[in-house]
């Protein structure tokens, strides 16, 4: 198959699926992982998709990929992120913990800790934390979404009553001027409200999130306390963590 063919079968399959992996494309288009894994490099930098670790997804700012796709997405930097954070925040701590795939594995690093409150409209993170005796899981009210996440004005409502001493963010883009991007506005203002509520913001964002495009801003990275990711990001956003004194970690 001639490479200009298997690039348009490429994006094709991408756009039916949202998120296909190296080796299902791989056996579609009848060539081996390393040519799939050279294809999606130059469709990438085309900026024609979106190259993730094990496959490729649409490179679209009007709607998230499918939460079966996300959860496979950069699963293994995002344990090693998940597991950065736990060690970041000490037992007995509050925390409030968004929606998101990542915030998820960060769920499960926590569960070696003793005495947390957790906070969160996630309940998928609700499920993973609630079995643990010392724990004291709240989940915010409101419309339940088919990921998990629970939003609207009765859980921004809810998540104002409370001051905590962490509030652990997931983000779907970072801006090259750093704003922080999401697809769902009722989920963008529930995140303002834990931003706010929270003394120490942590944000997890793997490397591919930054430079991704969506249309709802959240707020900037400089809101941040501490940064979480698996590879350095561009310059400028590394410049403007530096002067205002946001804590990088590489995990």
């Amino acid at each position: 198959m001639a490479k200009q063919t298997r690039h348009d079968l490429i994006l094709k399959l991408v756009a039916e699926h949202g998120y296909i992996s190296n080796e299902d494309l791989a056996s579609r288009c009848q060539v081996t992982p390393q040519t799939i894994r050279r294809d999606l490099n130059e469709l990438s930098d085309n900026q024609k998709l979106s190259r993730h670790h094990g496959g490729a997804a649409t490179n679209t700012s009007v709607a998230n990929a499918a939460y079966s796709d996300r959860r496979v997405m950069q699963h293994e930097q995002k344990q090693r992120i998940a597991v950065a954070i736990a060690e970041t925040v000490p037992n007995f701590s509050s925390l409030f913990i968004n929606i998101g795939t990542t915030t998820e594995e960060i769920a499960k690093a926590l569960l070696n800790h003793t005495g947390l409150q957790i906070i969160t409209n996630n309940l998928n993170v609700a499920n993973i934390l609630s079995n643990k005796e010392d724990f004291d899981v709240l989940i915010a009210g409101g419309t339940v979404r088919k990921d998990g996440g629970v939003v609207g004005q009765g859980t921004e409502d809810f998540i104002n009553q409370f001051k905590v001493d962490y509030g652990i963010l997931g983000i779907s883009g970072i801006d090259e001027d750093g704003a922080l991007l999401d697809y769902d506005y009722r989920e963008v203002r529930v995140s303002q409200a834990i931003l706010k509520n929270s003394r120490q913001v942590l944000l997890a964002a793997d490397h591919t999130k930054f430079g991704r495009n969506a249309t709802i801003r959240l707020g900037n990275i400089i809101d941040a306390s501490q940064v979480f990711t698996d590879q350095s990001p561009p310059l400028p956003i590394k410049q403007q963590l530096k002067e205002n004194k946001v804590t990088l970690h590489i995990c």
